[in-house]
Parts: C-alpha cells; structure tokens; sequence
C-alpha cells in the first residue's frame, strides 16, 4: 500500500512543495554579436553570475560571431539564436523580426533586454509585435558615432521600451536632453571583477615576446582600434613622451573592427592608417600592436601607466580593469569617466583630443614614483568600493523582478 504524506493543510507533502516554487523569469538578451567589447564583456560577467534559479536566460544575436559567444553558449550553455541581417531595412529584416517574434512567443519570453542601437532598433518591434510583458534597452555610449536619422530612430523606438538603462550618468543626461522620458531612464554602471587583478607579475615575460627591454616603462592603452578611441591623439602623445623619456614603450592592445554586408572582419583600412601615423611619427620601433588578448591582467600588471584618450565614452571597462590592477591612469574628461576618476585622485583627466595634455601627464606619472603610488592605490580602492560586480548584478536582478511585478500589478 502507498502512503502519501500530508502538509499541514490537508494536501500532499509533494504537491505544498511545488506549489510553493516559484517559476524562474524568462529572460531574454539580444545582441548584435559576441566580439570582445565593452558592452559584450559586461553582459557575459553578468549573466555568469546571474542567479540561474531565479531567472531562465537565452540569447538572441543578429550575428553568432566574437570571441564571447563560447563563454556564453559553450562554458554557461545559455542557448544563442541568430536572426541575421546585412541591413536594418527591407524585406529580410521584416521576416527576420517576425521570426524573432514567434520565438519569443514560443518561449513565453517575459522580458526581453537588448543592448546598443543595432539590437534596440532590430528587436525591440519584434519583441512589442510578440506581446513581451516587459521591454528594456540599453544605450552603453553618448552615440557619437550615430547619425542624426539614426538617433531619432532610436529615440523613437526606445519609446516602446519600459526601461532604457545607461551605464553613466552622463549618458542619462545626454538622453533626457535628447528628448526620452526621464522616468524610463536607469543607471545601472559597469562592474569589475577585482578579484582578476593586482597579482605581483615583474612583466618579464611578457617583455621577451615583444621585445622589450627590461625596467623599460610601458605606457598601455587598451581598447577597440578605432577613431572614436582617441588612437591617433595616443601616438602622437607617445611621440611627445618619447623626446623625454626615449626607454618608454608603448602598447596598443586591441583590435580594428568593421561591419559591412552582414559580416564583422578586421578593418585592414583603419590598420594601415594607424601603421602609416605611427611612422610618420617615427615610433615604429616603440609602438607595439598586440591585437586581442586573454591575459590582459598580465598586461597591466607590467604597465607603468594605462591611458584612454577616448573622445567618446560611458563607462569603459578598460578604465575599471586599469584601476583595480592598480595602474594610475590618464583619461579623457568625456561620458562617464568623470564619475569614474577624480582628477588627480583616482588618476589625470586631460582634455579630448589634446595630445601635448596627454603626454604631460603620463610624464608626471613617469617621473613622479609618490603620484603614481598614490593614485594607483587609490584608484584601486575605488574600483573595489564602488565598482563591484556585485552591485551590477543586484541591480539588474531588482530590475527585472520590479518591471515583472508592477506590470502583473496592472
């Protein structure tokens, strides 16, 4: 004979128990790809540490390409679907929409995030067209490289949206000016994993594959190579420091990048142009090109200073990876750096575009050991305090749980 065990109030012990789980969230993410970017590298740390029991992920993408995509489908098995597209217009992204729609349909998607303009403008249609509960952006940058028709598409469809989260407050700014509703705007910043940082590494290793001298000064730069960067303004400044201190060297790791006709590649055009200013500036035999690199704490670790020259940004990851390794840095006063660094705190904030001010302070930081000591370590502090992944994660979780139930509220 079975027993069947009972729960206090008369019903069976198993069915009390289920009843009481709740469902985890259906969460669903778009991209436009994987590649190794600010943007990418925030959403794949995040979902890694999302608490997977409270909320069902998948990925949809216009292009399964990046060096990320196996770290989110391979190592956290998070399922990737790809809508592709060689334009945001025309027929094949209409049926590309709609196919995106009746999936979200199928998996009774319940909220749908997308991130930058490509994603916000191709899915956010789809997932209003699929009757998505809850409908979040994500505009990561100040769109300096967007045209005017391409802001007030984006303005216009983000409307549909019940969030836009930004990750600076210079970029709520910008759009509130711009003309989005302030109360849909939310400021959820970038995060450092700091535990991956500030290990002792004499460099040494490092120095013999590009050939380096040892006790050389390495002046880094980390970033995607391309114009919105700053890159230019870097060597040039390289060129100033050199005529001071002719034993530095100078890293530019990171890699060019271009879409076109569907595809992301190299941009071999940009490239040329970089290899064609830094000889005429003669410095070919003090600039090292690294490309894409895993080891980026290694990197850093061996860096006597790390400098952004960006004239556009939000929050750049580079920035909060530099500061939890504990290297002073110099920065543009552009987007959300600001909030990030407090000038001659935290590190040297300099003026866009302003090569002579850039090399000025990375020289102060050369010849002064007591600065650099004091604004690495404070920089590090910083980054630990304020900038935890923690933090982003609770944040975005909170986000989610509050959108769902104020729209089951209603």
């Amino acid at each position: 004979m079975t027993t069947i065990r009972l729960a206090a109030d008369g019903t069976p012990l198993e069915a009390s128990v289920y009843r009481n789980v709740t469902p985890p969230i259906r969460v669903l993410k778009f991209m436009t790809l994987f590649g190794i970017g600010g943007t990418e590298k925030q959403v794949a740390n995040l979902t890694k540490r999302m608490d997977r029991q409270a909320f069902d992920l998948s990925f949809g993408c216009i292009s399964r390409w990046g060096e990320l995509l196996n770290e989110i489908e391979g190592k956290q098995g998070i399922q990737v679907a790809e809508f592709p597209l060689s334009n945001l217009y025309g027929i094949n992204a209409f049926r590309q929409q709609l196919r995106l729609a009746a999936a979200l349909r199928r998996g009774h998607t319940q909220i749908m995030h997308s991130y930058n303009f490509y994603a916000n403008v191709f899915s956010i249609p789809a997932a209003k067209l699929a009757g998505v509960p809850c409908i979040v952006a994500s505009i990561r940058d100040m769109g300096i490289y967007l045209s005017p028709a391409k802001r007030r598409v984006q303005r216009l469809i983000c409307r549909l949206a019940d969030k836009v989260v930004v990750n600076a407050d210079a970029i709520r700014d910008w759009l509130v000016e711009d003309g989005y509703p302030a109360h849909k705007v939310v400021v959820i910043r970038n995060g450092v994993d700091t535990s991956r940082f500030g290990a002792p590494n004499d460099g040494a290793a490092l120095r013999r594959e590009l050939d380096i001298p040892g006790g050389a000064p390495l002046v880094v730069m980390l970033a995607r190579l391309n114009p919105t960067k700053g890159i230019e303004c870097f060597f040039e400044a390289a060129a100033r420091v050199r005529q001071v201190r002719p034993d530095a060297y100078f890293l530019a790791v990171g890699e060019c990048f271009t879409r076109g006709d569907g595809e992301f590649r190299v941009d071999h055009e940009y490239r040329r142009i970089l290899d064609d200013k830094v000889k005429s500036l003669g410095l070919t035999d003090r600039i090292r090109f690294t490309g894409l690199r895993k080891d980026v704490p290694e990197v850093l670790a061996a860096a006597a200073v790390s400098v952004l020259p960006s004239v556009s940004e939000g929050i750049s990851n580079s920035l909060l990876e530099s500061m939890a390794a504990g290297i002073p840095v110099v920065a543009t006063r552009v987007g959300g750096t600001p909030e990030v660094i407090q000038d001659g705190v935290h590190g040297l904030l300099v003026s866009p575009g302003d090569a002579r001010a850039v090399a000025d302070a990375i020289l102060a930081i050369l010849g002064d050991a007591e600065l650099a000591a004091r604004l690495g370590a404070n920089g590090r502090r910083r980054a630990k305090e304020e900038f935890s992944f923690e933090a982003v994660v609770r944040r975005t979780e909170d986000l989610y749980r509050g959108l769902l139930a104020s729209k089951t509220r209603r």
